[in-house]
């Protein structure tokens, strides 16, 4: 919603808003541009009545804001249904879905377009540190990051049906969300809506193998499809890696070299993320080993193993984590490059599927990489967390108090640790706290 505001602003439209909690880097944002964000959801925000409202997903009927729209006969709309109307409508779309990774490879396409001269629009569901934004508006392309949460409490359609790209990168399929879906099945149906949307001289670009793309393809499609991998020389599009860390790949396209990349992020699961865009951005003209120049020179998004600070040889990074898969990924990512340094791993399991335990069997494993772990007791959370301490090969203990966490992370970690907090939430502002008390530590 925060990129949506930027993206009205940018239009010349007045933009106010309203949230429970507010924090940065998107609040941050929103300060820069002047855009006033009130607290809370008091009916009073709206007045006098402003000529539409964009309800973001998150809200649902019983709030107080969305009463007052209702009652008093307000124009309203979905951030997407906004966005589509007002921003997408004419353009060559590129939209990202999948499981895990939209954000990342849509910061990746964004680079890589604005490299080629493209001066791309984006709505990236973070911000890329190439651009310090999160939206822009942009020429006759735009990257969006393409999620399959739904709309609005009124639209129960994933938000990604409104943007009708030609351009479709589905980068992989996993359950999440499980507040709004009920199992893999229901994901993948919305995910067929998608596939329905792209016009036949579009193109999909999908990751391979995976069974459920595969199963998802079955259903329908009527658009030229290639695919992408690390994994073997079968795809229309291969990597690979030159260091285990990934930080260094080939690229091939249907078995003939292109280019070397060597750049600044870590693991297998990046190097699918740059093939993924980069054979987008080759539907969008843009030539494979530009491409591949641009990632030399592309920084991540916040929040995406971002080193926060190092404090007596002590890192810490900042990880936006919400699904056993990708946790995995990135400590065996930081496992390759550190090599037999320590990791600490802190999970604050602050997403609803993570809450309510639909990963409970797979979480502890995905924290195995590292040396030791340790997971939040997030107040919220609706089964035995406590049984993660048993997850065999893993030195794991849970905490419900984040101060005593901080504090025993402090004793722990030393000269030439790796400290690892990941969570999609604020989390108190855990990473700073922790980088305050091991200075305190070290005076």
């Amino acid at each position: 919603m925060a990129g949506i505001a930027r993206l009205a602003r940018g239009l010349g439209m007045t933009v106010t808003g309203s949230d429970g909690h507010a924090y940065p880097p998107m609040s941050d944002q929103l300060a820069a541009l002047g855009i006033d964000v009130m607290s809370g959801y008091a009916p009073a925000h709206l007045d006098p009545a402003p000529d539409c409202v964009v309800i973001g997903n998150a809200m649902t009927r019983g709030n107080p804001a969305v009463e007052h729209v209702l009652d008093k006969g307000l124009r309203f709309t979905s951030g997407p249904a906004w966005l589509a109307e007002h921003v997408l409508r004419g353009r060559w779309v590129l939209a990202v879905s999948g499981t895990h990774g939209k954000t990342t490879v849509t910061s990746m396409l964004a680079w890589i377009l604005e490299c080629a001269g493209r001066a791309p629009g984006f709505l990236v569901g973070g911000v890329p540190e190439n651009f310090g934004q999160s939206a822009r508006l942009g020429d006759d392309t735009f990257v969006v990051e393409a999620d399959e949460y739904d709309s609005a409490f009124f639209d129960k359609r994933s938000k990604f049906v409104h943007y009708l790209p030609k351009t479709l990168v589905i980068n992989n399929l996993e359950f999440d969300h499980a507040d709004i879906f009920d199992d893999l099945a229901a994901i993948r149906r919305q995910f067929h809506h998608l596939v329905r949307t792209v016009p036949a001289e579009g193109r999909i670009l999908r990751l391979s193998p995976d069974a459920e793309i595969d199963r998802l393809m079955e259903l329908g499609c009527w658009t030229p499809v290639q695919t992408f991998t690390t994994a073997g020389s079968d795809a229309d599009w291969q990597a690979t890696m030159m260091l285990a860390d990934g930080s260094a790949f080939e690229v091939a396209r249907a078995g003939e070299a292109i280019a070397s990349v060597r750049w600044q992020l870590l693991g297998r699961h990046n190097v699918n993320n740059a093939l993924a865009a980069i054979a987008a951005a080759e539907h969008a003209g843009v030539d494979p080993s530009e491409a591949c120049a641009a990632l030399a020179t592309f920084r991540n998004v916040r929040r995406r193993m971002e080193v926060r600070g190092s404090v007596g040889g002590v890192t810490v990074y900042d990880d936006f984590a919400h699904h056993p898969t990708a946790i995995r990924a990135t400590l065996d990512a930081l496992r390759a490059h550190v090599g037999d340094k320590r990791i600490i791993a802190v999970l604050d399991p602050a997403s609803n599927t993570m809450r309510k335990g639909v990963h409970k069997d797979t979480l502890g494993g995905a924290l195995s990489p590292a040396d030791s772990a340790w997971v939040y007791r997030h107040p919220s959370i609706e089964w035995d967390i406590g049984a993660l301490a048993k997850t065999p090969g893993v030195a794991l203990q849970v905490s419900d108090d984040i101060d005593a966490l901080i504090s025993a992370i402090c004793r722990e970690a030393r000269d030439g640790d790796h400290v690892v907090v990941m969570s999609n939430s604020g989390f108190a502002g855990f990473h700073q706290r922790l980088l305050d008390a091991l200075g305190a530590r070290s005076q």
